[in-house]
């Protein structure tokens, strides 16, 4: 599934992460990322899970389900989520 590849290697970059570090975080070998961006492997469910904390997006998003990319802002307070809502409108005005 190369679209799941992709949106990995998309939000890894976006991150500024390697693949080891990526390995880490979720209790894989590195090699095992490469394959995920590749396309040569699908991990797990778990692995799934694992992945959509770490980005703060959701299992859809990763897996194509969902076009627009979600952020989970759920641990955050409330006047911290206005701040983000304030600037996600911020940031989409300027780039219309």
């Amino acid at each position: 599934m190369v679209e799941f590849g992709q949106r990995l290697r998309d939000l890894r970059k976006q991150k500024n992460m390697t693949q080891k570090q990526l390995a880490t975080m979720i209790g894989v070998q590195n090699s095992i990322i490469s394959f995920y961006e590749v396309g040569d492997r699908m991990p797990s469910p778990e692995i799934i899970i694992r992945l959509a904390k770490v980005f703060h997006v959701s299992t859809d998003y990763l897996l194509g389900v969902e076009r627009h990319e979600a952020i989970d802002i759920s641990g955050l307070s409330e006047r911290d989520r206005g701040l983000v809502r304030a600037l996600v409108d911020s940031l989409q005005e300027k780039s219309q």
